[in-house]
């Protein structure tokens, strides 16, 4: 049935980003949160990044009320869980024991991005029309016509939670630390809202940057020389290096993500003398900087900390931002200011066996996460009145 009101809606599947017109996706993505962008999206699938080759088959959802697009979602068909953020490797060798296939999932989600954002792009009239059984009966059978064994939504916003809400759902949680501009107009006025030991550390921190011998230049999208990109694609590669891995991202996509969004990109270069040492690339949207990648090739104590943490304070307090989301983990980013923040994503496992076991698995970890978050509160270094 459909609901009351409104017209019985269809699910169509996209195989590129490219059978979606530019305009007709950018017209459902509010504001100008930039990883939902046409843009952005077109720059992983053009450069390699997210095709079938890479375990990234694109699957992008529309939804129609007869012949009207009245939401479109960004979403993958996928033969890994890697460049996700939310892990499920466990549930996955759960079902490899039984004998049971865990992959291909449907992931409705943003590729290698843990950013809390948009990711059911909805005309108003057709959000308001649905329920979240409705929504989660729609997201069942697309997954399953398209032969995946699960969907799983990653990181949305506010309102998307509220859609996506049902008792006995699988819904997960996660804690991230994001920094809050509360009207500073410089860093000291932040360093004067810590205590006076986490302050001094701070300071300590940053004059031993500078006693280093190494400054900081900042670099805009609309004004970006090609060796400084060149130089943070060495940078960036050499994070996933160390670690033994690929990067995901290549550098094409990092010249067509410029091209095409140059407003809101940013990269902060740590130099000595001459020499570019390390560098960090950002993103704005409406109201918050996004740090995502970064990379160096020689080490110094704290350059990590103030290339990514406080030159983006610096950069988030000069483009009137209230709030710095510099990616995911971090308790280190607890004692430099940065306030928890709880996560969620949800989760359609279609087997029922699996599915009752992994619900209980989410209301205990919910429990961890949820106690995790509240000691993490009472730890901020902010100073009481």
């Amino acid at each position: 049935m459909s609901e009351p009101g409104f017209p019985f809606p269809s699910v169509r599947v996209c195989q590129s980003i490219h059978d979606i017109p530019e305009a007709d996706w950018n017209a459902l993505c509010p504001g100008t949160y930039p990883f939902l962008k046409h843009g952005f999206l077109r720059a992983l699938e053009d450069t390699g990044c997210t095709t079938t080759s890479t375990g990234w088959t694109p699957s992008h959802l529309t939804f129609w009320q007869q012949d009207r697009l009245v939401g479109v979602a960004p979403a993958w068909l996928k033969t890994h869980s890697m460049g996700e953020y939310v892990f499920d490797w466990a549930w996955a060798d759960a079902y490899q024991r039984y004998g049971e296939a865990y992959y291909p999932k449907l992931l409705i989600a943003v590729p290698f991005t843990p950013c809390q954002g948009p990711r059911l792009l909805l005309s108003d009239a057709f959000r308001a029309s649905l329920s979240p059984d409705r929504l989660h009966r729609m997201l069942n059978d697309v997954s399953t016509t398209l032969g995946a064994h699960s969907w799983h939504l990653l990181f949305p916003d506010a309102s998307d939670q509220r859609l996506l809400a049902q008792p006995d759902s699988l819904h997960r949680l996660g804690c991230q630390f994001h920094w809050h501009n509360r009207g500073y107009h410089c860093f000291d006025d932040f360093l004067g809202e810590l205590t006076s030991r986490k302050r001094k550390s701070i300071r300590k921190e940053r004059r031993q940057v500078s006693e280093s011998g190494i400054t900081f230049r900042r670099y805009s999208g609309t004004d970006m020389p090609d060796h400084v990109l060149r130089a943070f694609y060495v940078f960036y590669q050499a994070t996933y290096f160390k670690r033994g891995q690929r990067p995901y991202l290549n550098e094409r996509f990092f010249r067509q993500l410029l091209s095409e969004m140059p407003d809101q990109c940013h990269i902060i270069m740590a130099q000595k003398g001459d020499a570019m040492i390390a560098g960090a690339l950002f993103l704005n949207g409406n109201d918050t900087l996004f740090g995502r990648y970064w990379g160096s090739l020689e080490e110094y104590d704290f350059l990590h900390f103030e290339t990514c943490y406080y030159q983006g304070i610096d950069l988030a307090i000069e483009l009137g931002l209230s709030v710095f989301d510099a990616g995911a983990q971090g308790e280190h980013k607890l004692i430099r200011g940065f306030e928890p923040v709880i996560t969620h994503s949800w989760h359609g496992i279609h087997h029922p066996g699996f599915r009752d076991a992994i619900h209980r698995f989410t209301l205990e970890e919910a429990d961890h996460v949820q106690q995790y978050f509240d000691d993490a509160c009472a730890a901020l270094p902010f100073r009481q009145e």
